[in-house]
């Protein structure tokens, strides 16, 4: 299948397109796949550093505050209970590790899913390249905004530094490399901006 090329103003008119792979671009959307490789994509960025005392965790309380019986309060064995201010935690959260298995062949298949659902919704962008010639945000976003974007995510075979400066200040926007970019970025991006040697880079990446 071919991809036909978004023109950026400044930049040479291009016609035509590029020629990918229809495995690739041109797979079939399977939604409940996308949402588990995304979900353990997120699920594998968390902490997992949550930490709370049991009663065992917490200093003192190896004493019984007082007798049982005589003293017309409620029994108690020991100041660290979990029913007493500054004692334990009862079901007390542990540091976990909350990464899921993701096969690559599953892996691989989300990605075409993706990317093949940008395409059919005309969320993908095609350019040749992407250069400005200083690191200034008002240089990228006269770019962006030529194409008909204001924000989105950028895909790169190599980030150039000088759209790197340009793209901080930018709200909305995200430069990813093409061996980097994750799922979890594809679909959080209204728009998806790819340069050909971006698009190659992933073709081989999901061959």
């Amino acid at each position: 299948m071919e991809l036909k090329f978004c023109n950026v103003g400044g930049a040479k008119e291009r016609t035509g397109g590029v020629e990918v792979a229809d495995s690739a671009f041109g797979r079939a959307f399977n939604p409940a796949l996308v949402h588990q490789v995304v979900t353990a994509y997120l699920a594998g960025g968390r902490a997992g550093s949550k930490a709370q005392k049991t009663r065992a965790m917490v200093q003192g309380g190896n004493s019984k505050p007082w007798r049982q019986k005589g003293t017309g309060r409620a029994r108690a064995g020991s100041t660290r209970s979990p029913i007493w201010v500054g004692g334990g935690r009862a079901f007390a959260a542990q540091p976990r590790d909350h990464s899921q298995k993701v096969n690559r062949k599953m892996y691989r298949a989300a990605m075409q899913s993706i990317l093949s659902e940008l395409v059919r919704q005309e969320r993908l962008k095609v350019v040749d390249v992407l250069e400005i010639d200083a690191p200034k945000t008002r240089a990228l976003a006269g770019k962006l905004r030529d194409m008909g974007l204001t924000g989105g995510l950028i895909v790169l075979d190599e980030i150039d530094e000088k759209l790197a400066l340009a793209a901080r200040n930018l709200r909305g926007v995200q430069l990813a490399t093409a061996a980097g970019v994750s799922p979890a970025d594809l679909v959080a991006h209204e728009a998806v901006v790819m340069t050909v040697a971006a698009i190659k880079r992933l073709e081989e990446k999901l061959a």
